[in-house]
């Protein structure tokens, strides 16, 4: 009887833990979490806001090849739901089927060194009010030659 009893305790203990631990999950408001709070934009250098806003232009045109040349020759894409692209002829085919859209990339943060660097922004398409997606691209250079493209991570904010 007095080990039935203990057992009896123990898992009322347990539910009750699991309910004040779980509680405020539940207690959460789905309409406050999809509220869209954004950082404000970072004033990039133009050697930087250059990799931007070709990617826009090259994105806008539907233009492959374009793309592709902003990265490194082993550079990297890593898109939702995608494995890993690897390498400019496999990030051109990638883009092969796309159609140009009015893509806007706006920096959040960004940091550069003389070979390295990187920028963290969001993107929205045509009179979007806000950001649906965050990226982080990292960035290489040789000594005074121009940016390019070593990785674009990017995610949708829903």
């Amino acid at each position: 009887m007095r080990l039935e009893y203990m057992s009896r305790t123990i898992f009322a203990v347990a539910a009750l833990s699991l309910m004040l631990v779980a509680g405020p999950l539940f207690a959460q408001d789905p309409q406050e979490l999809a509220k869209v709070t954004e950082l404000p934009n970072a004033a990039l250098p133009p050697d930087l806001d250059r990799v931007l806003r070709d990617y826009e232009r090259a994105w806008r045109a539907g233009d492959a090849k374009a793309i592709a040349s902003l990265f490194t020759e082993d550079g990297v894409l890593l898109q939702n739901y995608r494995s890993p692209i690897r390498g400019r002829p496999a990030i051109q085919a990638v883009y092969e089927d796309a159609r140009g859209s009015p893509l806007q990339l706006r920096a959040l943060a960004y940091a550069a060194g003389d070979t390295v660097g990187y920028i963290v922004g969001g993107y929205r398409y045509g009179d979007a009010s806000h950001d649906i997606g965050k990226f982080t691209i990292t960035l290489q250079r040789s000594p005074g030659k121009p940016w390019l493209i070593s990785s674009d991570m990017d995610s949708m904010n829903v």
